[in-house]
């Protein structure tokens, strides 16, 4: 075991000494240059007026709920018909919530809070609970952004039917993807990073070597250590003439970059979109709905996604919640592509319109020199696809399908009932399976909501860990058969509001990297028993309960 050490953290990584070769422009040696992360200091920088901003949208939030709220009072003073009425379409509301192709947690959070609050609930639940108004149209047009990229998405029949009959029980799940639309694609050479300061390695490696454009897409994008030397990059690729396209979420920025910091880059050149300004329709709470994704692809070449960030935390340059592990992948080949048609997705949808032409990044997509031996499909989902959720069943299907192990790591485990019934089955039939979550979480509600979620499972037999050199934010599932690397947690939040993205890969080599560390994480990390957790504190067994009936809420 391999013990290396950056700004006083120690982290563990198993020994990877036969590394593949490059095959293209960017990677013709693996050899390591001299490191870009060697002597940065990270920071925390916070922005008052992002903070501010949040702050002031919250407490329109909260007035509009302090107003609802005090409703009752108000009609119960000047008639008792009106209040009648509302009672009736609280009836009428809970209803169409029994019957709603929805998430059974969600429907059970609104009728309880329709319950304890008879004419509030109802009234919240029109507000911000059903679907309708502003929000129908904006999922309408993000709908149609991603029926158009979709136009580009092209399934190789020879390599879907070779897949199909060499892999019969993974190709179930390949033949309910590509007729989802999410492609597959062979030959592909997939970089497996145990650590999101490897990832950062070779993303500002490739950055230096791009030619033609580079496209950027991030949950969090935190001013720090890592900004600044990608910061500094892409200005010296802007004077070459390199096109840039910047995309990230409005509420995983705010606070953490200065106040005109869009503007900013644009004055310096680069294209620069904001998914779904926090501000804007709060009526109807749309700001809940975010990108989650993380994408970086250069000249249509080579790709990363993963769970990392933009955040010196990420990398282990500052502690936050003790040694921060992340995972994510580096893709060479056709899935490139499929991995560039997601941004550009989520790029249009971040627009008033659309105006993006696809074809001109599509001429300089390239099929490697050599092949990989991985198969590849990206896949993508979000709110604006509900009632449909794709990721959500596709995990599913991971866990249905397992049938010697499956591994999985997850910052949150807030599942439906159906998935936990889904875990059980696969131990009753032998199957090994094994769940790690963090030791130090990020979030203390999310810690007791997974903490509450280990019983059942728990006492059913399936093994969970918790990471206790300290926060694993790694997003990922392993079986036998194949594995997704991506932005996906395993909670509600995931599978229904956020819009996500992963690669599932099938392939030896990279099964096997994962594995391992897979079993490195085992050996550092705290198995949690059925008697640990039937003795857990006895204010969390008080507070568990009132929290899993709202998760869907948080």
């Amino acid at each position: 075991m391999e013990i290396k050490f950056r700004s006083g953290h120690a982290y563990e990584r198993w020994d990877r000494k036969n590394k593949s070769k490059g095959i293209i422009h960017y990677f013709e040696e693996e050899e390591r240059e001299e490191s870009y992360l060697k002597g940065l200091k990270g920071r925390i920088q916070n922005n008052l007026s992002g903070f501010l901003r949040l702050l002031i949208t919250a407490c329109i939030v909260m007035i509009q709920l302090a107003v609802v709220l005090f409703l009752p009072f108000l009609l119960q003073s000047t008639t008792v018909y009106f209040y009648f009425i509302l009672e009736i379409c609280s009836v009428i509301a809970m209803v169409t919530l029994v019957n709603k192709n929805q998430s059974p947690s969600f429907r059970i959070a609104w009728i309880s809070i329709i319950l304890l609050l008879p004419v509030s609930g109802f009234v919240l639940y029109y507000l911000w609970g059903r679907e309708g108004g502003k929000k129908k149209k904006l999922d309408q047009y993000i709908m149609r952004q991603i029926a158009y990229g979709q136009k580009f998405l092209i399934q190789d029949e020879e390599v879907y039917e070779e897949y199909l009959e060499e892999h019969p029980v993974a190709g179930r799940m390949v033949k309910y993807m590509v007729n989802e639309g999410y492609p597959l694609t062979e030959g592909n050479r997939v970089k497996y990073y145990s650590m999101g300061e490897d990832a950062f390695e070779d993303i500002f490696r490739a950055l230096e070597k791009a030619r033609h454009f580079i496209f950027i897409d991030f949950f969090i994008v935190a001013e720090g250590a890592i900004w600044d030397k990608m910061h500094e990059i892409l200005k010296r690729k802007l004077e070459q003439g390199i096109e840039i396209k910047f995309l990230y979420d409005d509420f995983g920025a705010a606070i953490r970059t200065r106040k005109y910091f869009k503007q900013i880059l644009e004055h310096e050149g680069m294209e620069v979109r904001v998914f779904n300004p926090v501000h804007k329709y709060t009526g109807e709470l749309y700001m809940n709905y975010r990108s989650h994704q993380k994408i970086l692809v250069i000249d249509g070449e080579v790709g990363f996604t993963g769970g990392f960030n933009l955040a010196d935390e990420y990398a282990n340059l500052i502690e936050r919640f003790g040694v921060w592990k992340d995972t994510g992948v580096r893709i060479i080949g056709e899935s490139v592509w499929n991995l560039s048609v997601v941004f550009l997705q989520m790029w249009e949808a971040s627009a008033e319109t659309a105006e993006t032409d696809h074809i001109e990044y599509l001429n300089y997509k390239k099929i490697p020199d050599v092949a990989g031996d991985t198969y590849c499909q990206i896949i993508s989902d979000g709110p604006a696809n509900n009632p449909n959720n794709p990721i959500e069943s596709i995990y599913n299907q991971m866990i249905t399908f397992s049938d010697e192990y499956l591994y999985i790591t997850t910052p949150y485990l807030i599942i439906e009932d159906y998935m936990k019934q889904s875990l059980i089955e696969a131990v009753h039939r032998g199957v090994d399976v094994r769940i790690v979550t963090p030791n130090i979480p990020d979030k203390k509600y999310a810690k007791l909501l997974t903490n509450y979620n280990y019983g059942v499972l728990l006492r059913e037999g399936v093994r969970i860990y918790e990471y206790t050199p300290g926060f694993i934010h790694a997003k990922q599932i392993l079986t036998e058969n194949a594995a997704i690397v991506g932005t996906i947690n395993m909670d509600y939040r995931s599978f229904y509001l956020h819009y996500e993205n992963g690669v599932w890969m099938s392939g030896q080599s990279i099964q096997m990297e994962i594995r391992k560390d897979f079993n490195n994480l085992f050996e550092i990390s705290n198995e949690i028993s059925y008697e640990d957790w039937l003795n857990r504190p006895r204010r969390w067994k008080m507070v568990q309960p009132v929290l899993n009936l709202f998760s869907t809420l948080f």
